[in-house]
């Protein structure tokens, strides 16, 4: 008993007299305290005393469109750890080719009583998709956060970094550096995010005095292959740098860079999105834009659990600026 009260007092951050009170019902003790409490008692693998075990764990379903970008797996441990300070235990669905829709998720976490839902990424970015599944859940009121920009009449509380600063960003730093044959890898057409990042890109392009055609603007799925697919295309275009909407499209455009005997930044100058893990060391180290997941995910959480706990929450967007982070993947543009 004492080595149990000691390793939930140590994984909730509170004394082990706190954690006996909970145990023994008594009061004294805040409900967030108390809830995670209990969360702790199933994360380590502890029976609830039987008076306690009708009370369901506060679940918050963690919706992750695909665990291949490191910066999906990377924005879930902080919404998780947020989460899990809060006495919620967070429950991973990660989409994986074949595996379960968000909209099978969506049925599992209603059917679980889960108390929330934060999407990382999925369908309500994309305005052509089916949104049915968001609508079930405003339908019933299950406290829902979007992480990143969504499709309009989506009427939920969003959290996003500003797509419109880092195209402004990824922008200025390529016409600096005096390219002025800039093309941009974007999602596809439909995408909400990547529309942002086009339209804030030609809007700074208009303001430079030179233009960004639609020959120079690709559309991609969001990988590596995508990347390299609809490069070709732009170098034959002429375009000497290339704004990506993500960091996997930019290693992408890179690879691809190599393969047709041009080199990166010498040739061609590559711009990601993300500044996800690793991005100092590739060769050569990407020039990329920060997302400030760690503000990102902790305002999320906050939304939701003002949601959870009966407040206010305004289905308004958050948006967070992000961070150009230049480092050897961009040069000045080649001569002639």
């Amino acid at each position: 008993m004492t080595r149990r009260l000691a390793e939930v007092a140590k994984k909730v951050g509170v004394s082990e007299a706190t954690v006996s009170r909970v145990l023994n019902g008594k009061p004294g003790v805040s409900d967030s305290t108390r809830a995670a409490v209990l969360t702790a008692l199933d994360v380590l693998g502890y029976e609830r005393p039987t008076q306690l075990r009708g009370e369901r764990a506060r679940l918050v379903g963690l919706v992750v469109p695909e665990l291949g970008n490191p910066i999906f797996p990377a924005l879930a441990e902080v919404i998780g750890g947020a989460l899990a300070q809060r006495g919620f235990t967070p429950v991973l669905c990660a989409l994986t080719p074949g595996g379960l829709s968000e909209a099978d998720y969506v049925e599992m976490l209603l059917q679980q009583q889960a108390s929330g839902v934060v999407f990382e990424g999925g369908l309500y970015a994309e305005a052509d998709a089916s949104h049915e599944h968001y609508r079930r859940l405003i339908e019933v009121r299950l406290p829902v956060v979007l992480v990143n920009a969504a499709a309009d009449k989506l009427d939920f509380p969003q959290v996003s970094a500003d797509d419109a600063v880092a195209a402004e960003q990824s922008f200025a730093h390529l016409h600096s550096l005096g390219h002025e044959r800039i093309g941009l890898v974007l999602g596809p057409e439909d995408h909400v995010p990547s529309a942002r990042k086009l339209a804030a890109a030609r809007a700074a392009a208009g303001q430079a005095g030179i233009e960004i055609p639609d020959a120079w603007v690709k559309r991609s799925m969001f990988s590596l292959e995508g990347g390299q697919a609809v490069t070709g295309a732009l170098i034959s275009a002429g375009v000497t740098g290339i704004i990506c909407a993500s960091d996997p499209l930019a290693l992408g455009v890179i690879r691809a860079v190599r393969r047709l005997g041009l080199s990166v930044p010498e040739d061609v100058s590559v711009v990601g999105y993300d500044d996800s893990a690793f991005m100092n060391c590739v060769n050569p180290p990407l020039t990329t834009v920060r997302q400030p997941i760690e503000a990102i995910g902790r305002a999320a959480v906050t939304l939701l659990t003002g949601q959870v706990e009966g407040g206010t929450v305004a289905a308004e967007e958050l948006l967070y600026e992000p961070e150009l982070v230049v480092r050897a993947s961009t040069g000045p543009a080649p001569r002639g």
